[in-house]
């Protein structure tokens, strides 16, 4: 049975996407050129073409982003909550009205499909704005009988999968408590970002609150050894995250940590069948699998497993991969072509650990960095794919017998970020939140996201939340 579509193409025009041709770093309310005169491209995976070159942030570039800041700190920290709220409620707005815009850069930048970055990245982002505008005067009744301080100064680093996203979570909530940041994005998608400092810019934003710089791992670095901040936030990989923590324990430094995952998607066979294969799709194919809260393993009831599988490829095989731009588009470009040479590794490594692999038929972009949505079935446990996270559209499935099973199966890694609980029965919801070392549970969903809830993990996947009243926490003392 043929499950294609013959769909026109129905593409974004990227030239509302407003992008210079070269970007300084934001420092101190100005756009300033790196001491290093040092610079990198920026490249869109769907095409490798270049989109701006962006200036790499050296050891006396950080240092005065961070002195901005800490000069900037008294004066903001005084405003009344009400005046804070004022500018990022306005920074809110702002993103919404060029949500177009933004929703194009990240997907020129990133290469998620369009429709993500429309639907999903950008209102969430706004959305996170509005919710801390709203909490920026209302701290004392977030921490009641405490008394409560801004902490000063945060470094905060982001990843390139969610680019604006992530930024709001870290900025927002900063804000709202009073404090100025140094944030830099990942190197491969720093785009979102620096057009954010460019509405920071226009939002009258006092000056120094806001720091945005660029650069690779160096650059990171640099901010996490350096004196002046009292918080760092990171988003990221583990091994990236350990040596965060160091730096962090080293300095006394307040810190929250949001590492991989590899989470566990449970379908039992008194789930709804249809939407669980929609929420297996959702959950690993999501965003390239890009998502460190990714279902990657995938346990399903052996009583419905040859049903599940069966619908499944079926729903693989409907799966449009291609142009990030096309509204068509389900499954876009991988961010870069080290990821990609990363993933192709993992699916190799599937393969000869004796795994069954399946992919659907279609056809990939003569250019640029692309990869097949991929299951394996006849994975054991101790499977590197079943243990590692690969952060790409592979999935690895396993069966169970009974609640007792798949939860010692789930709970068989090093992470603990989220789950994925589907069966029609509340008593089986309730009892796998509690058993599951997930710091988010879903329940006949996956990847729902709201400024209003916290998300954060266990073990590797990190500590601390962002996110609800649990992220203002984390840029107070109490």
């Amino acid at each position: 049975m043929d499950n294609h579509w013959n769909l026109s193409p129905a593409a974004e025009s990227a030239e509302i996407a407003k992008l210079k041709p070269k970007y300084e770093l934001f420092i101190n309310g100005n756009w300033q050129e790196p001491k290093s005169k040092k610079y990198f491209k920026t490249i869109n995976p769907a095409n490798e073409a270049m989109l701006a070159k962006v200036a790499e942030a050296g050891s006396e570039d950080v240092d005065a982003a961070f002195k901005a800041a800490e000069t900037a700190f008294k004066p903001w920290n005084k405003l009344s909550g009400a005046e804070r709220g004022k500018y990022i409620y306005r920074i809110a707005r702002m993103i919404q009205e060029r949500s177009r815009e933004f929703a194009v850069i990240e997907s020129l930048d990133g290469g998620k499909p369009i429709r993500e970055s429309r639907d999903i990245d950008i209102p969430l982002a706004a959305a996170h704005f509005f919710y801390y505008a709203g909490w920026a005067d209302k701290l004392q009744y977030a921490f009641p009988n405490k008394k409560i301080q801004s902490i000063g100064v945060a470094a905060q680093i982001i990843p390139w999968n969610f680019p604006l996203l992530m930024a709001a979570w870290k900025i927002a909530p900063a804000l709202a408590c009073g404090n100025t940041v140094v944030l830099k994005p990942a190197e491969t998608t720093p785009l979102t970002a620096l057009k954010l400092a460019e509405i920071i810019e226009e939002s009258g934003l006092p000056k120094g609150v806001v720091n945005i710089i660029t650069g690779a791992g160096e650059t990171g670095a640099l901010m996490t050894n350096h004196s002046i901040p009292k918080k760092l936030a990171f988003t990221g990989s583990t091994e990236v995250g350990k040596k965060i923590y160091k730096a962090a324990l080293e300095g006394n430094k307040k810190v929250t940590l949001e590492l991989g995952g590899k989470a566990a998607n449970i379908i039992f066979d008194d789930a709804p069948i249809d939407a669980a294969v929609e929420g297996i799709i959702n959950g690993i194919y999501f965003n390239q699998g890009h998502v460190c809260c990714a279902g990657s393993r995938l346990f399903v009831q052996e009583s419905v497993y040859e049903e599940v599988l069966s619908k499944l490829k079926k729903r693989m095989d409907s799966l449009i991969v291609g142009d990030p731009m096309d509204k068509n588009t389900d499954i876009g470009a991988i961010n870069s072509a080290a990821q990609l040479k990363t993933i192709e590794e993992y699916i190799k490594i599937g393969k000869e650990e004796g795994a069954e692999m399946y992919q659907p038929e279609c056809d990939l972009p003569k250019n640029g960095n692309w990869c097949k949505p991929t299951l394996f079935t006849n994975v054991a446990q101790s499977n590197r794919i079943a243990q590692e996270e690969i952060f790409g559209p592979v999935l690895a499935i396993q069966t169970f017998r009974t609640i007792d099973e798949v939860i010692d199966k789930a709970n068989n890694t090093p992470y603990g970020l989220s789950a994925g609980v589907w069966t029609d029965k509340g008593s089986k919801i309730f009892q796998l939140t509690q058993a599951l070392n997930a710091g988010v549970v879903w329940a006949n969903t996956y990847n729902k996201f709201d400024p209003t809830s916290p998300f954060g993990g266990y073990k590797e996947s990190g500590f601390g939340r962002e996110g609800g009243v649990h992220g203002l926490g984390a840029y107070l003392k109490y």
